[in-house]
């Protein structure tokens, strides 16, 4: 330890304290690993300041306007009265979650999964991915992730020395879809494992039984690992969703991601999950314990509770949130863009160009001063950039009242 202080201070004069051969100084190299170079700010951050600076109405950022239900924030506040979670959670997550996660799996689609060995709770969806990417991925091995990508997706391939391969999803007839010839095309000698995401961030894209089929075969004869992120499996709204586990072969190459955020409309909660098979659980905990170790321990039995709540609670939440996709994509149309109109999740994907515009970057930071309204541009979301520079993402997840004054204020342009 010795030596390393006086390394850093340049008080040694011994040779030990001097760089290695060929080594650059600290001053003439970027602080930043170069695995992150070009990662700055979020859009999300950037979207969302502007909006506190505008005081525009901040469709951006996917986050409620309103807390969840009662009783999961009730439950929460009786575990921290109860000395329950105030100190450390076990390292997987509390017993009652995760026995709560298996039965949720079991009863809606019939996947099997033991508590003790199958699940391992996170700090968020986003936790999920990267401790998975982290533990699965060497440097060098390529990663098939679904164009346009939620942000974290590229980070985090970025961090664990892969190589991002996007297979892009493509508008047309009102809704974005997925090419899987194209998607066969991509795979490689190098391909180490599929990226999934369904129901899609930020087209709305649900993939359907078919398709999800056709994947699992891809991965199944060329022997890949799957990633699933299936934050919305409740937030759809036409179709159905389908875990990919549950497809013949995949149970042991799977790993899937869910969350209590978007569910149940807490996303500051930040209590996410993987279930997969018991070797899968035990490689992406070796790296999540040097992550956050646990997190968020009241919440977790707040959670386990709302996890059995009824169905109408789901057929409820899937309604509302269908009337507000409709009342802003009507809105979106009226104010003269070509509206995409989801399939699930929170989000509506929008083109500018009939509006008179190209530039979904430009367009967005000046939103807020034209009409007091924020985005997000999809261009963020894909590796060339040109393929999705007009489009622009807009989120519902919010009070009607809000989204029918957003829709005034779009009218403006």
């Amino acid at each position: 330890m010795a030596t390393t202080e006086q390394s850093t201070t340049g008080s040694s004069t011994g040779p030990e304290s001097g760089p290695a051969p060929g080594a650059r100084r600290t001053a003439d190299r970027p602080l930043l690993t170069g695995r992150l170079t070009g990662f700055g700010t979020t859009i999300f951050a950037e979207m969302s300041a502007l909006a506190a600076e505008t005081g525009a109405i901040n469709l951006g950022q996917g986050f409620p306007d309103t807390d969840g239900p009662e009783s999961v924030r009730e439950a929460a506040v009786r575990a921290i009265r109860d000395g329950r979670g105030n100190q450390y959670p076990p390292g997987p997550g509390i017993p009652e979650l995760r026995t709560a996660i298996a039965g949720h799996q079991l009863s809606r689609y019939g996947l099997h999964h033991d508590p003790d060995t199958d699940v391992l709770v996170t700090a968020g969806a986003t936790e999920a991915i990267a401790a998975a990417l982290l533990a699965l991925v060497e440097p060098g091995d390529e990663v098939i992730a679904l164009e346009p990508y939620y942000d974290s997706y590229a980070a985090c391939i970025a961090l664990a020395g892969g190589r991002r391969v996007p297979v892009t999803l493509r508008p047309r007839d009102g809704a974005y879809h997925l090419d899987l010839d194209e998607l066969r095309d991509a795979i490689t000698d190098r391909t180490r494992l599929i990226l999934l995401n369904t129901p899609h961030n930020p087209t709305g894209t649900v993939l359907g039984r078919d398709e999800l089929a056709a994947i699992a075969e891809l991965a199944v004869e060329h022997d890949l690992l799957v990633v699933t992120d299936e934050v919305y499996e409740h937030l759809v709204f036409e179709g159905e969703h389908h875990p990919i586990a549950g497809f013949p072969g995949m149970r042991e190459r799977t790993v899937t991601i869910g969350s209590a955020g978007k569910t149940y409309s807490l996303t500051g909660w930040k209590v996410g999950w993987i279930t997969a098979s018991a070797p899968l659980v035990t490689a992406v905990r070796t790296v999540k314990q040097f992550l956050t170790y646990v997190s968020a321990g009241p919440f977790q039995y707040a959670v386990a509770e709302a996890l059995q709540l009824p169905e109408a609670y789901y057929e409820e939440l899937r309604a509302s949130l269908r009337a507000r996709r409709d009342l802003l994509a009507d809105g979106l149309t009226a104010a003269g863009f070509t509206v995409y109109r989801p399939a699930g999740t929170y989000f509506i994907t929008t083109d500018i160009r009939p509006l008179g515009a190209s530039d979904g970057i430009a367009f967005c930071r000046e939103l807020p001063h034209r009409c007091g309204v924020v985005a997000v541009p999809n261009a963020v979301f894909y590796d060339d950039a040109e393929q999705g520079a007009p489009f622009i993402r807009f989120a519902f997840c919010k009070s009607p009242a809000l989204l029918e004054e957003a829709a005034a204020r779009l009218r403006r342009l």
